[in-house]
């Protein structure tokens, strides 16, 4: 066996090279599956085709080499084991998404062109035999991104959701709407896209550093406008979806409301509702608490859960800064009538009511960590973003968390200590080494209630993402980093492994021009 590392990100449990010629792939190679794992291989069969141009029709030939996969039930459901030897590759799976991770691993075994659009006949195909036995560490192994800030297309969308399924991201967490823009056809509401899904210009330059020194550029005058129909909607399901990969849509309530209230003042608290925002930050627009509200909110969340079917649904929660209930007369007529004792535990109550509509549809409700204050929702998952806390009050309380912690996983931070050598970005520092670095468990839990840490999610919010090239810039190599840390065990290998790996992994994505940023560790090297 060899003692140089395989290549592969993220790093599986357990991967030996073996001293054996390698494996060749020719146009001969059988491919073969049981029913259980026909999609897996399929799936296969079509990438090895397009990057070939060979046919490798599955179960329909024999052949001197062979791809065999293998039913296994005792293996975990996204367990796999791969073992490639000179004339046959064997891979075991108890369900299509273990064969579909194990399809993955296989994949960077091949040269990176194996990645590539155009056939290449002419190159020696060959993968180095190895005995890999795999399984993730954490079952909610996710990526959110901000559609609403700065929208993005669908093949854009596509091809991202392309390469997070290949380092085994299982959630692609879709921020639809926010003050800033709403990006979802809602049947019943057409003003919500006739009105809330254009903004007539965004802030030039970095509107936190222009206020902070006293500077006023105003905004660019370049309008945003888009959305995503439900046929569009379905379309990305059904692609995730071949992929393994989850969508979770987030509808925010009852802040980060504006788009909304824009497109419908009546459910809001303003005599003259204000435009959809053409600022980032904080904004003070909340929902009101009236019943024609939650109408409104129930109607949109039963045409949202008919489009997706992950089992899980996002309301928000965040950054609902309350002075508009505080002075309002009818909302403060209501805060008393149901006997409570200030707006935070309002806000509680507003959760509480947006879970209910959600249980009877049979979706579980996420919220960012603020969804604990006044009171936490029996059912909720936290998402914890500004820092530890939520998440470990929520594993206490008996709620499931999800990791997402601003100083590491935030990937709109800069990459460089040096701000001024970045393209414009929100703040904060989270370079490639900070991001792989980092543990999800809190160390403050008991082994009981780590349980409740169900998963480690990154954040691409776009205030100052503009364009699908820079989102790739931003995720990219620090996704490769997040999915170690969401697959990988524990005692993962060190970052200086990492980067040994990572060499080999980033030609993959040049061959899918992926416009990933080359870590600081390569050019100063």
């Amino acid at each position: 066996m060899s003692s140089a590392p395989l290549p592969l990100v993220p790093q599986p449990n357990r991967a030996a090279r073996l001293t054996q010629p390698d494996f060749v792939l020719s146009a001969d190679t059988a491919i073969n599956a049981p029913a259980a794992l026909l999609s897996s291989a399929q799936f296969l069969a079509d990438r090895l085709a397009t990057c070939t141009g060979w046919d490798f029709p599955v179960n329909a030939k024999p052949g001197e080499t062979r791809i065999k996969f293998n039913h296994l039930s005792t293996l975990a459901p996204d367990g796999y084991q791969l073992i490639v030897a000179p004339q046959e590759i064997l891979i075991s799976a108890a369900a299509p998404s273990g064969a579909f991770y194990a399809v993955q691993t296989l994949l960077q075994l091949f040269p990176p062109a194996v990645f590539d659009a155009q056939p290449r006949p002419d190159l020696p195909w060959t993968a180095p035999c190895a005995d890999i036995e795999d399984a993730p560490r954490f079952r909610w192994r996710g990526v959110m991104v901000d559609s609403s800030r700065y929208f993005q297309p669908l093949p854009a969308l596509k091809k991202f959701i392309d390469v997070l399924a290949q380092h085994k991201i299982n959630v692609f967490h879709w921020h639809l709407v926010d003050d800033q823009g709403w990006r979802i056809e809602i049947k019943k509401y057409p003003k919500l896209t006739e009105i809330g899904s254009k903004r007539r210009e965004s802030p030039r330059g970095h509107m936190a550093v222009n206020l902070r020194n006293g500077q006023s550029l105003g905004g660019d005058g370049k309008p945003i406008e888009g959305f995503y129909t439900q046929d569009e909607v379905r379309e990305l399901v059904a692609y995730a979806a071949a992929r393994h990969v989850n969508i979770l849509p987030e509808i925010e309530m009852p802040g980060h409301a504006q788009a909304a209230i824009a497109a419908y003042p009546e459910l809001g608290l303003l005599a003259e509702a204000k435009p959809v925002s053409c600022k980032w930050g904080i904004h003070e627009t909340l929902f009101n608490t009236k019943p024609e509200t939650f109408a409104f909110l129930e109607d949109v969340l039963a045409e949202v859960v008919a489009l997706f079917p992950f089992e899980y649904l996002h309301i928000g929660g965040d950054e609902a800064i309350k002075p508009q209930w505080e002075n309002d007369v009818a909302t403060q007529a209501h805060l008393k009538e149901l006997g409570l004792k200030d707006e935070h535990e309002l806000q509680s109550w507003f959760i509480r009511q947006a879970e209910a509509i959600l249980q009877k549809h049979h979706r579980k409700l996420v919220g960012w960590d603020e969804i604990l204050e006044g009171g936490l929702a029996e059912t909720a998952t936290v998402m914890s973003w500004r820092g530890l806390e939520g998440a470990i009050e929520s594993a206490k309380h008996g709620n499931d968390a999800i990791m997402c912690p601003n100083p590491f996983v935030y990937f709109d931070h800069y990459q460089a200590e040096d701000w001024g050598t970045e393209p414009l970005g929100i703040g904060g520092n989270s370079p490639l080494a900070k991001v792989h670095g980092y543990e999800p468990i809190p160390a403050e839990l008991t082994a009981e209630q780590a349980k409740h840490i169900i998963g480690v999610q990154g954040q691409l919010w776009t205030e100052y993402i503009a364009t699908p090239s820079r989102l790739e810039f931003m995720a990219f190599p620090r996704v490769c980093a997040l999915a170690e840390i969401a697959w990988c065990p524990q005692d993962r290998p060190d970052f200086a492994h990492f980067l040994t790996r990572l060499k080999t992994h980033l030609r993959r994505l040049d061959v899918q021009d992926v416009r990933y940023r080359a870590p600081l560790e390569y050019v100063q090297a």
